[in-house]
């Protein structure tokens, strides 16, 4: 979760929505007597409790909606990766529009309220698709639910602080300010942390509608939660200071760039200027002229910033993907995928004073000091991140099952009788083969010659009790295609022995469950279950006719022939296992159980590591490149840099969908590497552009950009002297001018 947009809420918000509005005073503030003391604002708390439910929605859904996708909705990763990043590309894209909706026509809070609606609507759709007795269309209403969540969620983003800001009157309660600005912060943090922890749990450990899972709890309480936020916000409507909307910076950016290509294009020839803004002199005036130059010059260093995003917004899709084919047990509770989200808004509570106090000056010391070298080190973290995912990517990718190569097919043959088998065949360099009692034959690399596909076999025995049955020999067809496998199962048929083919697959399960096929020798008309022991409500029951693979909850589970417990077995996550069930007299059964593809043994910790790395990387990339950008950027235009600050999110989300549709190579560890190069490179570009920056004289000195050696938190101090007067000074009188003169 970018600490740009969503735990900075001090830098981006209030800047998105300029402060230098018309104020209607509240019903308290008539008759105020000015020297009288000043209460702490009651509305702050109804704002608070708002963006607090607001957080656990947003990021509740996120957390689960990758696996949503790929369990029930039956995407594949890459699809299901496109869908994600186009979400939080088009979340990071309309807080443009809402900064310009709430600036320029409704006012902040009517934009929120009708944006919260939206947004609303969008969270209800998500949950009431998930619920499969309704039977309503999961797909469509996934996607238009995801689409008004990031209208709804882009759209407020901008205002919501800013709002709380309006509250306060200035200079009397700068310091209330502060502390309402830490609540803020809290609030988003609260949000995100607890719903990041919580849902995975609702999502799995809860059993609803017959499925093993309950997606419909997961986005049904975050959606309950986004209800209240609406109840909660208007509950506070008297005794709030709403100020009118009187123009978007943003708007008057694009008007005076128009303006200046405009006048260009008809005066280039009879009235030259020295840069081409300055044909837009006459209209707007030089102070915003000047203010737009100095914004193109930061705009510049933000060409390579999307890249950034394109890496460290993977933690909730690639990075989650990862997690499911790992195993998460520690202590005897097991760690859902999905919930290794939660490690970078802890780690990131914990890096923001560490790196005040310690990272920060050390660095300094050995010379990486100035806000763009800390930037670019923030860069070469998030690669070397990436580079750490590969190296995971690699070992799992040595548990994954083999599978045949084009011109190879693999064959498996299972022995339900209790007696060894002895095969004939005139496949090639596979003449002659056993297959032990209750058993299991693997032969996973044979060349198929083309044009053959058919091979004839004989198998026999001659063990005692097979013979004593009529079941010494059968012969038979095995079928074999390039690039597939199959499967034979030997049982009883009419008394005498036979071969049963059916389907074959050794993968894992995408979403990191078990998988299972049981292959039954009984005579017994009784059903056959396997029922969960740590959870009575998970029971599966088997088809005797049919020798399916399904994919189950992990854990340990008892076999049972009607009511009576035969045998246990234990399936752990990405194992493929096939059970034989023998039943070699009446009433008494053996089971054995054969693994096809080992469990997952990498160990999800083993994925700390990379978001240890790449919440350092945020931490200097994000924090040090926002408060660059607004330190040096002019007063007038700290709205508008925030706002493309934000672009640049959208646009690294976009890079990813662009990467995964391309598929520009087959293996994910190649393509982790892949967006490792890709940082490497975009941070020398960066770096290139940087040596040739000039810091601009923003009134404080360049160590005050850089460390506090107090270790407070510098987005306060900076969102406070916005609040106040300096900023609307200077902005406010030339935004005004220029709107009154278009």
């Amino acid at each position: 979760m970018p600490i740009a947009a969503n735990r900075l809420p001090a830098l981006t918000s209030p800047v998105l929505c300029p402060v230098g509005d018309v104020r209607e005073e509240g019903a308290e503030e008539i008759g105020r007597e000015m020297d009288a003391p000043v209460r702490y604002p009651r509305s702050i708390f109804f704002i608070i409790s708002n963006e607090f439910s607001e957080r656990f929605n947003y990021y509740g859904m996120r957390t689960v909606l990758a696996l949503y996708l790929t369990q029930k909705l039956a995407y594949s990763k890459d699809t299901a990766t496109v869908i994600y990043h186009i979400f939080t590309s088009l979340a990071y894209f309309f807080p443009l529009m809402g900064a310009i909706l709430a600036d320029s026509w409704l006012g902040k809070f009517k934009t929120i309220f009708y944006l919260s609606i939206v947004y609303c609507a969008g969270s209800t759709l998500i949950a009431l698709g998930a619920i499969p007795p309704l039977n309503l269309p999961a797909t469509s209403m996934t996607v238009l639910g995801l689409l008004f969540i990031a209208v709804g969620s882009g759209g407020i983003k901008p205002c919501v602080s800013a709002f709380g800001g309006d509250q306060f009157k200035l200079p009397e309660q700068a310091a209330q300010l502060a502390k309402f600005f830490s609540l803020f912060y809290f609030a988003i943090n609260a949000g995100s942390l607890i719903s990041t922890t919580l849902t995975p749990i609702l999502r799995e450990d809860v059993h609803c509608f017959g499925d093993n899972n309950c997606f419909p709890l997961a986005f049904g309480v975050p959606a309950v939660l986004m209800i209240l936020s609406i109840v909660i916000f208007v509950c506070g409507r008297t005794m709030y200071t709403i100020k009118k909307p009187s123009g978007n910076m943003i708007v008057l950016v694009g008007k005076c760039i128009g303006n200046a290509l405009s006048v260009r294009a008809k005066e280039r020839v009879a009235n030259p200027r020295e840069h081409w803004l300055d044909y837009a002199e006459s209209k707007y005036g030089k102070g915003i002229v000047a203010d737009i130059k100095s914004l193109m010059k930061i705009l510049i260093l933000y060409i390579p910033l999307p890249v950034f995003w394109a890496l460290f917004d993977q933690q909730g899709s690639r990075w989650t993907f990862q997690a499911t084919r790992m195993d998460g047990e520690v202590a005897g509770y097991t760690i859902k995928p999905d919930q290794m989200q939660v490690i970078n808004p802890l780690l990131i509570l914990a890096f923001i004073p560490l790196f005040e106090s310690f990272v920060y000056p050390v660095l300094s010391k050995i010379g990486i000091r100035r806000p763009l070298q800390k930037l670019s080190f923030g860069g070469l973290l998030a690669g070397a991140a990436f580079v750490l995912s590969g190296f995971v990517e690699i070992a799992l990718d040595r548990t994954n099952a083999v599978l045949p190569a084009g011109h190879e097919s693999q064959l498996r043959i299972f022995n339900g009788l209790p007696c060894d088998y002895r095969f004939h065949t005139d496949i090639p360099n596979l003449t002659g083969f056993s297959v032990s009692s209750r058993g299991a034959f693997e032969a996973l690399h044979i060349d198929v010659p083309d044009g053959n596909t058919t091979f004839q076999f004989r198998a026999e025995t001659s063990e005692i009790g097979c013979v004593r049955e009529n079941m010494t020999e059968f012969s038979g067809t095995f079928y074999l295609n390039p690039g597939n496998a199959v499967s034979y199962f030997i049982g009883r048929k009419g008394g005498k022995s036979s071969l049963v083919e059916y389907a074959d697959s050794a993968d894992k399960d995408r979403n990191g469950l078990p998988r299972m096929r049981l292959l039954a020798n009984v005579q017994t008309t009784k059903h056959i279950s396997l029922r969960h022991n740590g959870n009575a409500a998970i029971v599966y029951n088997i088809s005797l006719n049919r020798y399916d693979q399904m994919a189950v909850t992990e854990g340990e589970y008892g076999v049972y022939v009607g009511e009576r417990q035969i045998s246990t077995v234990k399936l752990s996550p990405g194992g493929v296992y096939t059970l034989l069930l023998d039943e070699f007299q009446e009433n008494e059964f053996n089971l054995q159980t054969h693994i096809i593809t080992p469990s997952n043994s990498v160990h999800m910790l083993w994925l700390v590591p990379q978001y240890v790395v790449i919440t350092a990387g945020e931490v200097m990339f994000s924090i040090t490149g926002l408060e660059f950008s607004y330190s040096q950027a002019p007063e007038s235009m700290k709205s508008v840099i925030q706002a493309f600050w934000l672009l640049t999110v959208a646009i690294g989300n976009m890079l990813v969908v662009f990467i995964a549709e391309a598929k520009f190579v087959q293996s994910q560890s190649l393509e982790f590497f892949l967006f490792a190069a890709l940082m490497f490179l975009d941070m020398g570009l960066f770096m290139l552009l940087a040596i040739r920056y000039r810091y601009a004289d923003s009134g404080a000195s360049l160590d005050s950009i850089e460390v506090d050696a107090d270790g407070k938190k510098r987005n306060e101090a900076l969102a406070i002297s916005d609040t106040l007067s300096e900023r609307s000074a200077k902005s406010t009188t030339y935004a005004n001018e220029a709107f009154r003169e278009d």
